[in-house]
């Protein structure tokens, strides 16, 4: 579990670790950093982790934010798990589009469809 100040929400539900944002801006360096440190323990905790990352608090990300998510998922795939992204603002997704990372992640509308498709 990540530590008390993490700014992150985990919940686990079968074999699938659920992560909710705390922050509604994901901009700040340190924050980011934190983040995928927390991420990075619950991944190295899993034989095969199965990852559901909700943004359904979240208004603004930054590009480090993108970056981290980008190591997340190459971090997932070198323990042979599986990561999906649910519940992202309209707004956000655009830039998923224009960076074209909606063709790296599997991007859900909500969370029980992203682990439906885990199932």
């Amino acid at each position: 579990m990540p530590p008390a100040d993490s700014r992150i929400r985990v919940k686990r539900q079968d074999n699938i670790t659920q992560v909710e944002f705390v922050d509604r801006n994901i901009l700040d360096e340190a924050n980011i950093q934190m983040i995928g440190e927390d991420i990075s323990r619950l991944i190295d905790a899993e034989q095969n982790p199965k990852l559901v990352i909700s943004f359904a608090n979240v208004e603004h990300l930054s590009s480090a934010a993108l970056g981290t998510l980008i190591t997340i998922n190459n971090r997932i795939r070198t323990r042979s798990g599986q990561l999906r992204l649910a519940n992202i603002d309209p707004q956000i997704y655009e830039v998923f589009v224009i960076t074209r990372l909606n063709k790296l992640f599997q991007i859900h509308e909500s969370v029980d469809d992203a682990v439906k498709s885990l199932a």
